[in-house]
């Protein structure tokens, strides 16, 4: 898995389209609906307080997000409000061309279906469970690979997920 994949579900929690406006409903939808002020909990209020005088001019989908972003923001630990205001810092450290690839990366993992983003973060949670030096080998292993060979990897990994080896006999 390439760390720029790796980056993108670690920022997933920490963004919940507070980074940058969501694209356009497709106009097969239909058109989002606003959030009113008035609804959003006191404790929401305070913490879009610097929207609450222009809350009304933002987009629907604007407000909706904020105001999902808002109340995961409230249901978390001091501890993950830490780890999310870290993982916010750094994205904002990133290069524009980089943030743009990142989102085209989430967009494109946002339009997997449920099963295959389920296999998706079941990598990354066995990933993470490897030792550093493994880790860092399967890195090298992956950046050095032409296309291809990655295509190649990739389809060898779902044969894996969708066939898995026997357990030994003993």
């Amino acid at each position: 898995m390439s760390k720029p994949l790796v980056l993108i579900i670690l920022l997933a929690a920490a963004l919940p389209a507070l980074a940058q406006p969501p694209a356009p409903a497709p106009s097969t939808q239909a058109p989002a609906q606003g959030v009113p002020w008035s609804s959003l909990s006191p404790e929401q209020q305070k913490l879009l307080g610097k929207f609450g005088g222009n809350w009304s001019t933002l987009p629907p989908e604007r407000q909706q997000a904020l105001a999902r972003g808002s109340q995961r923001w409230l249901g978390m630990t001091p501890e993950q409000r830490g780890l999310a205001q870290q993982r916010f810092q750094r994205w904002h450290t990133l290069p524009p061309d980089q943030r743009r690839m990142l989102r085209q990366r989430w967009q494109k993992f946002q339009s997997l279906p449920p099963n295959e983003q389920s296999a998706v973060r079941q990598n990354f949670r066995r990933f993470q469970r490897l030792p550093p030096e493994r880790r860092r080998l399967l890195r090298e292993q992956w950046r050095s690979a032409s296309p291809s060979e990655r295509q190649h990897m990739v389809q060898e990994a779902r044969a894996r997920r969708m066939h898995p080896m026997p357990p030994p006999r003993h």
